[in-house]
């Protein structure tokens, strides 16, 4: 299986752009909870070692490995929130939790490497999409680990406060159960009410 590498950044540093950023975000795909992005610049001398994929990587592994990237790299973590996803769509608020993540950053980049097809709209910054990037560039392999910790905690913590759903372990994507909770116990406020399951359940069709 083939690992992310440091080619990418290779590349754009070779054309003079010091401080590349590869971005990523999480959590397109649940019925509950904010989607998160991360934007990590490595430093080329200290990378941490074991990054890939996020979901390649138990969750143990995964945190252990992100505690290495914000000691050894500079991060930027961000949100949007629930309603942000229902008012905006899923696409639009994953890009604006890009954005807000890229801002975070303690310096501007000089470049971008981002996971997937599209750069968010309006961003004037030079970047390159790469589809599944956290498999082939290990900024936005970094990027990946560390968004994806950070939603799983706040997903831990929602689950502790609304029981039953089982967001510590599905994170708040469609598994049975968790639709079978949805029924049960009904929607909370940290559902996504544009996704079809939770927007059937407020407004059965008559």
């Amino acid at each position: 299986m083939p690992q992310p590498d440091f080619s990418f950044e290779q590349q754009a540093a070779q054309r003079g752009l010091r401080y590349i950023a590869g971005v990523d975000e999480v959590g397109r795909g649940p019925l509950a909870g904010p989607v998160t992005a991360a934007a990590v610049i490595l430093d080329p001398d200290h990378i941490p070692p074991g990054l890939n994929d996020s979901k390649k990587l138990s969750a143990k592994r995964r945190i252990i490995i992100e505690a290495d990237i914000w000691r050894m790299a500079e991060v930027s973590v961000a949100h949007a929130t629930v309603d942000e996803i229902d008012a905006l769509n899923i696409l639009r608020a994953s890009h604006l939790a890009m954005w807000r993540a890229i801002d975070g950053l303690a310096r501007r980049p000089d470049h971008l490497l981002v996971d997937g097809n599209m750069i968010p709209r309006g961003l004037t910054l030079s970047a390159k999409t790469l589809v599944k990037g956290d498999a082939r560039s290990l900024s936005i392999a970094a990027a990946s680990i560390v968004a994806k910790v950070a939603r799983d905690r706040i997903m831990c913590e929602l689950a502790a406060d609304f029981p039953g759903y089982g967001w510590d372990s599905n994170a708040g994507y469609p598994t049975k159960s968790h639709k079978q909770a949805l029924v049960r116990l009904g929607v909370t406020p940290h559902h996504r009410v544009s996704f079809k399951p939770v927007h059937n359940i407020l407004y059965p069709e008559k």
